[in-house]
């Protein structure tokens, strides 16, 4: 089947809204959002169903046509944006959109892969449940998206990651072969747990369509913290004093280095720091379902005992949910306002927990030895070790300048994580941004184990080639 034969196959399979082949629609399809591929799909597939998604795939495997499967389209490592050789079907799941059901007994979510993830969270708060999985781009990214890069965000810490939410999964072979797993057991121990290949895969091994996900009780209590600190250290110190105090009520533990903080508070426009400027910020976030939790009260005695150590040099707790809303403006601002600052490179690393101070020394100092200036303007989870160890071109500085050192300046960082035993990619995944360093971090047996997976799964290597594994 050549591609003229492919597509009138697809047209007449899929109906009028299922397959766009004018390149006047291809825009919101062919660019990453951060500005870093610019591709030309062959067509755009736009499925309603897992049925349709088979039917795609075998279409595409008779044919020969790689599929790059494509969701909200807000992935961070170029892992759902075709190439510009206009031979890549682009596969987007955005018609998928049904909650299936909501199960407020059994805590659990079943819902296609193309709802976004704030839909998701809405329709779990209406059933008195909470969907505990946040991320900065949760209005746009879709769940197939959001499991097939196991994303993480704030809520890790007391959460997990999605794949840490993940009940169940359909998904589509690229035989198209449909396996049914939309199971929501807690418990089913009945050989290989599949879906979790599938989790975090980045579409090479399978196209998630629909997923039985995890829900919480709703939280009946919650607070929010602002602090300012010294160090990183002394936000170490007082993560301690928070666990030692009350570990199930903490929900999220964010750094903002002062730096971070200063470009959110000069290129967005509504933004205030409530507490006088220091070294580093965190935003501590606490939930809990009971109603005798007394959140506020352990909270002002933990910042209590810290402001009184020196752990803190001044807080705000949020009194309203404007001032909530307010406060976690300056963390989910971070990555906008970095780009409107000029030309940025994203380093996505983690290292245990303990020896993220470190990590924020030693990198900001092998940074500015490769290009004397570079503004470090780290900000992310320090509660699970996840930093976002972002550097922005100086005031002045030429962005093509800056951008030419990118690889000289990842490199310096990651020397200092591989030293500190961490990771290069902590929940950003691969994509096509990151292929080149997967073997020096996961060679060997790990990584020839992937590819035997792969070639088992994909022996055609149709689904999402040149991503993850290259």
């Amino acid at each position: 089947m050549d591609r003229a034969a492919l597509l009138a196959h697809l047209a007449t399979s899929l109906g009028p809204q299922g397959l766009l082949t004018d390149k006047a629609d291809f825009g919101p399809y062919a660019s990453d959002w951060r500005g870093l591929r610019h591709g030309t799909p062959l067509a755009v597939a736009r499925p309603a169903s897992a049925n349709e998604v088979a039917a795609i795939l075998r279409a595409c495997g008779v044919a020969g046509v790689s599929v790059v499967p494509q969701g909200g389209h807000t992935s961070m490592a170029i892992g759902a944006t075709p190439n510009s050789t206009g031979e890549e079907l682009v596969l987007s799941l955005g018609r998928m959109a049904a909650i299936r059901e909501v199960d407020p007994l059994d805590l659990s979510m079943t819902l296609e892969a193309g709802v976004t993830l704030r839909a998701a969270q809405l329709a779990a708060a209406e059933a008195g449940c909470l969907l505990p999985l946040s991320i900065g781009s949760e209005g746009s990214a879709q769940i197939g998206g959001v499991l097939s890069t196991n994303a993480g965000g704030n809520n890790t810490l007391r959460f997990g990651n999605a794949r840490d939410l993940v009940l169940g999964l359909e998904v589509v072979l690229a035989d198209g072969a449909v396996i049914h797993g939309l199971r929501r057991l807690r418990k089913d121990n009945t050989g290989y747990c599949l879906r979790q290949l599938f989790v975090g895969a980045e579409g090479t091994l399978g196209i998630i369509t629909a997923a039985v996900l995890r829900l919480q009780p709703a939280p009946t209590a919650r607070e929010l913290a602002l602090a300012a600190l010294p160090s990183a250290a002394a936000a170490l110190a007082v993560l301690a004093r928070l666990q030692r105090h009350d570990s199930g009520a903490l929900v999220a533990f964010e750094y903002i280095s002062d730096a971070a903080m200063r470009l959110v508070l000069r290129h967005i426009d509504g933004v205030s720091l409530p507490v006088e400027p220091a070294p580093c910020y965190v935003l501590i976030d606490l939930a809990a379902s009971r109603a005798d939790a007394h959140l506020r009260a352990g909270l002002e005695s933990v910042l209590e005992a810290a402001l009184e150590a020196g752990e803190a040099t001044d807080v705000v707790i949020a009194e309203s949910l404007a001032q909530r809303a307010a406060l976690w403006r300056l963390r989910e601002e971070q990555a906008e306002a970095q780009k409107r600052a000029g030309a940025s490179i994203k380093n996505d690393v983690s290292v245990p927990v303990s020896r993220t101070p470190a990590l924020l020394a030693h990198a900001e100092a092998a940074c500015a030895a490769v290009f004397p200036g570079v503004v470090a303007a780290p900000f992310g989870h320090l509660g699970d070790g996840n930093i976002h160890f972002n550097l922005v071109q100086p005031e002045g500085a030429d962005p093509a300048d800056f951008m030419a050192h990118g690889a000289a300046l990842t490199e310096a960082v990651d020397g200092v994580v591989r030293a500190l035993e961490g990771s290069f990619s902590a929940e950003h995944g691969i994509g096509a941004l990151k292929v080149a360093q997967l073997a020096a971090w996961r060679g060997g047996a790990e990584l020839e184990t992937m590819r035997r997976i792969k070639q088992a799964l994909d022996p055609g290597n149709i689904l999402n080639p040149g991503r993850v594994l290259g």
